[in-house]
């Protein structure tokens, strides 16, 4: 395994998979990632499902819009809302933000053990619920093929941290000074 820095510069969205088998051990520490991962209230309000069968995962390729890449990799995780009703008071949902983490944690770990994923947000919510037998009520937030990269994504571009900043409001990016500049 790789450190934290070193795992989140490799990470990168994958589109093309190996016909490589991800040992369980190796999927064992994937998951358990997700599952430390904070969540509001420690309600740990989801459920991920993982797929490895192949009629499956094509089936899910189907839904996730023919992004065909989808079913090439060994194994797709599904993360699902089991109370997607439930609101912060901020008004934003706990699903999308608990989610988000714990798929977060999950990337970065597949990255240190050589792995690629791949958020999928684009997919149809109805027939991916349909294939995995999910209850109507729960709501299908992410699919993520994950498997061994057959392919050398391009370095990612990403704004510099004086685009990104601002301190005390919105409008303020004074204050960056040498500390950005270090970065």
């Amino acid at each position: 395994m790789i450190d934290i820095y070193e795992a989140i510069k490799k990470r990168r969205s994958v589109r093309l998979y190996k016909e490589k088998k991800i040992e369980n051990a190796v999927l064992n520490r994937i998951l358990e990632a997700a599952r430390l991962a904070p969540s509001a209230n420690n309600v740990q309000g989801y459920k991920l499902i993982i797929v490895k069968d192949s009629q499956k995962r094509q089936q899910l390729a189907k839904a996730g819009l023919y992004q065909s890449f989808i079913s090439q990799a060994p194994i797709i995780i599904v993360g699902v809302a089991v109370n997607p009703e439930l609101d912060q008071t901020s008004e934003n949902p706990f699903y999308a933000i608990d989610l988000a983490i714990a798929f977060d944690h999950l990337t970065l770990v597949a990255a240190s053990e050589g792995l690629g994923t791949c958020w999928i947000g684009a997919f149809k919510q109805d027939k991916v619920k349909k294939i995995l037998e999910i209850p109507e009520k729960c709501k299908v937030i992410v699919l993520m093929p994950i498997g061994f990269p057959d392919d050398k994504p391009k370095n990612r571009s990403r704004k510099s941290l004086k685009e990104l900043i601002y301190y005390e409001k919105f409008s303020n990016r004074i204050g960056l000074g040498a500390w950005v500049d270090i970065i």
